[in-house]
């Protein structure tokens, strides 16, 4: 007998991919996937903001500041843009994977803000003055604590039912 094609079921929306992050982070649960992603988020932007500005320093070709009608725009006013966004969207009921993300964008702002904390604290560009090693001991003592906590408070193992 020759199978109905009324018999065959009609797929009422496409089937969603499962999210990068829990390949990337098997067995972590949603909650803490983006305190991880945050942490690995400000460790690795921290380091390419020191070697970006690094290369800014050291007038590599190519590599410049950026600017706005002649003025020069420091990074920590992205990671306050940033930061912004993430509170705003944090307002919202949120997916397990909106939630990775935000965390993710959490870190990368604050990250972008903190390597900037001796100009906000002084009001003065010393980035590359002894008083700019404030903001490097401060995102070292972060990345440190943060990782420290993690480590400790290994959470619990994620469930097929907290997943998207």
């Amino acid at each position: 007998m020759k199978p109905s094609k009324t018999s065959d079921p009609a797929p009422s929306r496409q089937q969603e991919r499962p999210s990068p992050w829990l390949r990337l982070l098997p067995g972590i649960s949603p909650k803490r996937r983006g305190f991880i992603l945050a942490w690995w988020g400000f460790a690795l932007t921290f380091g390419g903001m020191r070697l970006l500005t690094w290369l800014i320093h050291i007038d590599v070709a190519g590599v410049g500041d950026m600017q706005a009608g002649g003025v020069h725009i420091h990074h920590y006013v992205w990671g306050i843009l940033l930061l912004a966004a993430v509170g705003a969207a944090g307002l919202v009921d949120r997916t397990a994977r909106a939630r990775a993300w935000m965390g993710l964008a959490y870190g990368v702002g604050l990250a972008l803000v903190v390597d900037e904390a001796a100009l906000l604290i002084s009001l003065e560009d010393v980035y590359w003055d002894t008083e700019g090693g404030f903001s490097i001991a401060l995102a070292i003592a972060l990345i440190a604590v943060a990782g420290s906590v993690l480590a400790v408070t290994r959470g619990r193992r994620a469930s097929k039912k907290d997943d998207d």
